[in-house]
């Protein structure tokens, strides 16, 4: 069985450039601040695809716990060879954020890498990705108990995706007029843990988050953590479904990206066992 990435300073082992300083596989101890500190991308591993080719998965770690930052692509926010732009968020929220998104490279890449620059507050923080072969990661499977990440739809009976790699749905809006948006969401009900035991204290077997992940306004949900709705009779360590609704208002036109996603008993990043989790997007296109 493959090792699993170290964990440092609560991300995934990285490889850091600050002020033109390498940090090697060790974050600095920079202290978290309200405003002002640096926002450091997080490679979270690598697994294959049926055809042959790779997914690289990625997330971020913003030190700001009161700061928003939108940094567009271009110099201060661009992944190379390939980009600037591979599918990144252009706004970073505090905190620390799980495999948002998945880099998708061909079968011979090799001994290739991707590095990921982001210039916050005038700190800059370069990345690498790779097939390292220790960075090798199931998000499809949590080998010990069989745990699958959730199934997410826009559709009642429309497509849906499992896993990071997600699903993608387009709507258009008005600038100023809630959007309603309903996802359709199902998990085995499955739960793991470093021993194996059940909490009492156990979340909802279907745990949401929308983000917003790209665009040139504010955008306001109903709520960012919309409830899952149960059948009354669905029992919860068997395998449940239902839907969440809430709504997004934006605050000027243009051209969005919503981030939703999915997480099971596991919890955000998967409880350090990089399973189980799915990735949702809505495109949205918003005029006046």
């Amino acid at each position: 069985m493959r090792a699993r990435p170290r964990r440092v300073a609560g991300l995934s082992s990285l490889a850091v450039l600050a002020g033109g300083m390498a940090w090697g596989q060790a974050l600095p101890l920079e202290p978290l601040h309200d405003a002002g500190a640096s926002v450091t991308g997080a490679f979270e591993g690598w697994f294959q695809n049926k055809d042959g080719s790779y997914n690289l998965l990625l997330g971020y770690y913003s030190r700001n716990q009161k700061q928003t930052l939108d940094i567009p692509i271009g110099p201060d926010n661009r992944i190379e060879p390939g980009g600037p732009d591979r599918g990144q968020p252009t706004t970073f929220l505090p905190g620390r954020q799980w495999g948002m998104f998945v880099i998708k490279v061909p079968a011979d890449f090799g001994d290739a890498k991707l590095t990921w620059t982001i210039v916050a507050n005038g700190q800059t923080t370069v990345i690498p990705a790779s097939l390292k072969p220790d960075y090798e990661v199931s998000p499809l499977e949590e080998a010990a108990v069989g745990n699958t990440p959730p199934f997410l739809g826009f559709e009642e009976h429309g497509p849906t995706a499992q896993g990071p790699a997600g699903v993608t749905a387009n709507r258009t809006a008005k600038a100023g007029v809630p959007l309603p948006i309903t996802v359709w969401a199902s998990d085995d009900g499955k739960f793991t843990s470093s021993s194996g035991a059940r909490s009492k204290t156990l979340g909802p077997p279907i745990a949401l988050t929308w983000r917003k992940f790209r665009g040139p306004g504010k955008v306001t949900f109903g709520t960012n953590k919309p409830p899952v709705e149960f059948a009354a009779s669905a029992r919860q360590d068997a395998g449940v479904s239902g839907k969440a609704e809430t709504t997004a208002t934006f605050s000027e036109p243009g051209d969005y990206i919503l981030h939703v996603q999915a997480n099971d008993y596991s919890g955000e990043g998967g409880g350090g066992f990089q399973c189980c989790w799915t990735n949702g997007e809505v495109k949205v296109t918003v005029g006046r």
